[in-house]
């Protein structure tokens, strides 16, 4: 059961970015960088013809992107339940945590689902897709670090293969250890547990930003 429950986190195959926007798409202008942006990145402002492969290719532009951190980062999502914050675990996995800055700042996340809930386990997010097979058309390594599944816990979700987490992240809603060691731990929610209780399949994550 537990086995079943850790293959619930998510089923996702990577695909290759690049063909998934197609060799003939459009680089969009890079958007200007809002004032109170702390990592220099310019956030799109998506509307109803966004597509996931605009995320993708928005993804791919930024994922080398140079992120000095401070290890006091912070990330405030906010969903239509409501926001919370949680703490960026710079110092013990501190590629997983760039990664996640640059999506977010980009605006990568904005407008996204919450595509997965299991109760008493995790809500899980972050698919440009929202079926829970989706991608920013690349991956990244896996951080063994020392933090573990407490409630409130923040995660990057993957597939079988160890290294193939890439943009889906999940919380838990109590207590996970029998994750640990297993899917790379990279903050904590500090403030606004009660919204991440509340969060259901089909909720929105509306925007999540980042300061140092």
């Amino acid at each position: 059961m537990k086995n079943a429950r850790i293959a619930l986190i998510i089923g996702v195959s990577v695909l290759i970015g690049m063909a998934l926007v197609g060799s003939e798409a459009v680089i969009p202008e890079e958007p200007p960088v809002a004032g109170d942006s702390d990592f220099g990145i310019g956030r799109m402002q998506w509307d109803e013809s966004t597509t996931s492969e605009d995320r993708i290719m928005r993804a791919i532009l930024v994922r080398t992107r140079k992120i000095e951190l401070s290890g006091t980062e912070k990330a405030t999502i906010q969903t239509n339940k409501g926001a919370f914050v949680i703490e960026l675990f710079s110092e013990d996995a501190p590629n997983t945590v760039v990664n996640f800055i640059r999506l977010a700042e980009s605006g990568f996340y904005d407008g996204l689902i919450w595509h997965r809930y299991v109760p008493d386990f995790v809500i899980q997010g972050g698919d440009p897709t929202g079926t829970g097979s989706g991608n920013p058309g690349y991956s990244i390594d896996f951080e063994a670090n020392d933090r573990t599944h407490e409630e409130g816990a923040v995660g990057m979700a993957r597939s079988m293969d160890i290294n193939s987490a890439s943009c889906q992240f999940y919380v838990c809603l109590e207590p996970c250890h029998g994750l640990d060691g297993s899917y790379c731990v990279f903050g904590k929610t500090i403030e606004g547990m009660e919204v991440v209780q509340q969060l259901r399949a089909g909720d929105s994550i509306i925007k999540i930003s980042v300061h140092k």
